[in-house]
């Protein structure tokens, strides 16, 4: 059996879990009330900080999973998005358009990648 390395775990979550190779990101967001561009530049500077205390870097994600809170942040979203991801090595990705769990979080980002 494979042993589950957990990197600060709280009372809900583990910011990441490690399993077999691969390093599970929980749910990153912004500052609630700044523009989604803002917010997503946060969240994805929250990702490379836990993908690194994992051992990884973005050019390892597999799969990404992003929420945004309204259908309107798609392209800002993106902008913001398209300026972090490693070109070279894009994740599948999918989006959607869910409501926040608490007022004023528009983007939530969730990632995989391989260690």
């Amino acid at each position: 059996m494979t042993e589950v390395t957990r990197i600060e775990k709280l009372k809900r979550t583990s910011m990441v879990s490690i399993h077999d190779g691969v390093a599970h990101v929980a749910g990153m967001c912004g500052n609630p009330g700044e523009s989604i561009q803002e917010q997503t530049r946060v969240a994805l500077a929250k990702v490379d900080k836990w993908l690194a205390a994992a051992g990884t870097d973005k050019s390892k994600i597999l799969r990404a999973t992003v929420w945004v809170a309204d259908r309107s942040h798609f392209a800002p979203m993106n902008e913001v998005w398209e300026e972090w991801v490693d070109a070279e090595n894009p994740p599948s990705r999918a989006a959607g358009v869910v409501p926040p769990a608490a007022e004023g979080y528009d983007v939530e980002i969730i990632v995989t990648a391989a260690i």
